[in-house]
């Protein structure tokens, strides 16, 4: 075999002869082979490798694939991703991670195209409804607007709160808004006809701090919600007979994040620095303990897909066998990957089966306030009050890059339906859009007179975003 290489650019990298053959394995993100080694030609290009895993892991012939080897992407042949290697030895095996890639591709939001005005103290939250048509917005006047994105006017103002309203969530059929406020109630508003049902839910005594739905594959009627409160405590709540349920004691401390897993179970971080794991009969599972400090945000690789199942791309019939169907395809057989962020300045990855985490993630040089990870679970990008975002291995946690370019602590960020950007909130009073693939800033969001609070991007469709802040305005933004 050839071992003679060849320099092609000024820049040191080097190649290997045409005729040279390599051995390759090709490994899923979970680190398993799906075929023990392959004897290719350093020439095979990406689009080859597509048909060689296609038949061997026996995938949809659409289905289109990422290849990367030290978290670097195979762009053109092996041959170029193989000379990015200088410690790589031919009679050793070359090993390729590979993704799925989403089937579309989301424009960025370079645009501002509303204001809106309404509200008449800070915009505290921000959801679309799933397929973008509807935008709802929680304020401090203690209202909840909804906004057609059509024509980017008013819907409706939704009464009832007699507090800030601090969080919402649409339910996963979007047939209702449950809101939570801080004076502790809960809401739950029937969009249809944009009345509050009965009453506001009393129980908390503290102010509430999420808001979760039971995901659509457990529940397909939608009837169970659960919200978290400064208490310490989470109330499941029937929809039907607007009832608490369950009250979990879960934490001696504030609940600051609460999120309802595909799993069945329910998942709250707290300011006592643990994160507790939950069935819905109030039976803790396990305690996850790591961190050293508050617990600020937690996030699941699930929750784009739990959020989206039910619906499909240009159709808003509700499938309930369809949300089962995606929900196991990106699970694959394995457990939920949650990951957690917190004032003590790491991250870390967890599953519910260990109370012990995979991994901790450091580097940020402040509290870090916010996790999110990428829809297709691939990724996992933090906010951090040092003005960063830094962009993680969704399934090992390796840092992969660090943003900089706020000036001031961010607060939230939301991704593109096909995981390829990132839209950051910051105190400094704008948006930013970040490119995943080029790992740097794409444009600047100016337009906010003042913090920017809360983002959101379209999930289904994403071609818009929309954001809230001190200014009290609705910003929408498009490509």
């Amino acid at each position: 075999m050839d071992q003679t290489k060849k320099k092609i650019k000024p820049n040191q990298i080097t190649l290997l002869a045409p005729d040279t053959r390599v051995f390759v394995t090709l490994i899923n993100p979970y680190g398993e082979e799906a075929q023990k080694s392959l004897e290719l030609s350093v020439n095979t290009t990406k689009q080859e490798l597509q048909s060689i895993l296609q038949q061997l892991v026996k995938t949809e012939e659409d289905q289109v694939y990422s290849f990367f080897h030290n978290n670097i992407e195979l762009l053109d042949t092996l041959n170029q991703l193989i000379a990015s290697d200088p410690e790589y030895k031919l009679e050793n095996t070359f090993s390729l991670t590979y993704h799925p890639q989403s089937l579309f591709r989301i424009q960025p939001i370079t645009r501002q195209t509303a204001a809106l005005e309404g509200h008449e103290q800070p915009v505290l939250c921000v959801q679309f409804k799933t397929h973008g048509d509807i935008l709802a917005t929680g304020s401090g006047d203690t209202t909840i607007r909804l906004w057609d994105m059509l024509t980017e006017t008013p819907i409706a103002t939704l009464q009832g709160h007699k507090n800030w309203v601090l969080c919402l969530a649409w339910s996963p059929d979007c047939k209702y808004i449950a809101s939570g406020s801080h004076d502790g109630q809960v809401c739950i508003w029937d969009v249809q006809t944009n009345q509050l049902k009965g009453q506001p839910l009393k129980g908390h005594t503290k102010w509430v701090t999420s808001i979760a739905w039971q995901p659509m594959h457990l529940d397909e009627e939608c009837t169970l919600v659960a919200s978290s409160s400064k208490d310490g405590c989470i109330r499941i709540w029937s929809r039907i007979s607007l009832s608490c349920l369950i009250v979990i004691n879960a934490h001696q401390k504030a609940i600051t994040k609460m999120l309802w897993g595909g799993q069945g179970y329910i998942y709250s971080a707290s300011e006592d620095t643990t994160i507790g794991v939950w069935n819905k009969t109030g039976k803790r599972v396990q305690e996850l303990k790591g961190h050293g400090h508050w617990v600020n945000s937690i996030a699941l690789h699930t929750d784009y897909t739990i959020r989206c199942a039910c619906f499909s791309e240009g159709n808003t019939d509700i499938n309930t066998k369809q949300a089962k169907v995606f929900y196991d395809k990106i699970l694959n057989g394995k457990n939920e990957r949650l990951v957690s962020a917190s004032d003590d300045q790491t991250l870390m990855l967890w599953e519910y089966t260990s109370s012990k985490p995979k991994v901790r993630m450091t580097g940020h040089q402040q509290q870090v306030n916010h996790v999110q990870f990428s829809p297709d679970g691939r990724y996992i990008v933090s906010a951090s009050f040092d003005k960063s975002l830094r962009i993680w291995d969704g399934y090992n946690g390796t840092w992969i890059a660090t943003l900089r370019g706020h000036v001031g602590s961010v607060y939230q960020v939301s991704w593109s339906s096909d995981s390829r950007y990132m839209l950051s909130a910051s105190k400094d009073s704008t948006l930013k859009l970040w490119s995943l693939q080029k790992k740097k800033l794409a444009f600047d969001l100016p337009g906010h007179a003042d913090e920017v609070y809360a983002v959101d991007w379209a999930p289904i469709g994403g071609e818009k975003a929309g954001s809230g802040g001190k200014d009290r305005r609705v910003k929408i933004w498009r490509h």
